[in-house]
């Protein structure tokens, strides 16, 4: 199983994650990590090499019957497509989720303060975000609202699309 959150930045796709792969057991693959590590290699412009470093990873962890969750903006056309076309080469599921923020102010709030937690990482500032190449869907993913949806919230309506042999239940802390 292949699920993709996408959205723009300060949407909360990192939050919704880490509270989604213990349910999984997926291997998470997060582009702003593996961008951030071609840039500390000494790659100036990173372009796509970070979507296929992590279509390849992707790629090799379903090979072994290994759930992923990717994380990234997925802005593009194209680049939603090479996820597509991964899952069908492979005959896996797909589940495309795209996490937007419908409060304007809160969104705006959360890009500002965002604390980084990949070393290096520059955040990027408000208008980057509003002026960022984000293209209509060609067909439409389940779409989360972080400002109406709490991360467990989200978890759970992400867990409901899946076939139930895709995840497996884990005891809520301190159950």
């Amino acid at each position: 199983m292949l699920i993709v959150l996408s959205g723009l930045p300060g949407t909360g796709k990192t939050t919704i994650a880490r509270t989604l792969v213990p349910h999984l057991g997926a291997t998470y693959l997060r582009i702003d990590s593996i961008e951030q590590g071609l840039r500390d290699g000494g790659l100036a412009e990173v372009g796509k090499a970070g979507y296929q470093i992590a279509l390849q990873l992707a790629e090799a962890n379903l090979a072994l019957g290994n759930r992923v969750l990717a994380d990234c903006v997925n802005p593009v056309a194209e680049s939603r497509e090479a996820w597509q076309a991964l899952a069908r080469k492979l005959g896996v599921g797909l589940l495309e989720v795209e996490v937007v923020c419908s409060d304007r102010e809160e969104h705006r709030r959360r890009v500002e303060t965002r604390q980084l937690d990949v070393p290096g990482l520059q955040a990027p500032s408000w208008q980057s975000v509003l002026e960022h190449d984000y293209q209509p869907w060609a067909r439409p993913p389940l779409r989360l609202d972080s400002a109406r949806l709490s991360p467990q919230q989200a978890t759970q309506q992400i867990l409901a699309r899946l076939p139930a042999e895709s995840f497996r239940q884990r005891p809520e802390p301190g159950a």
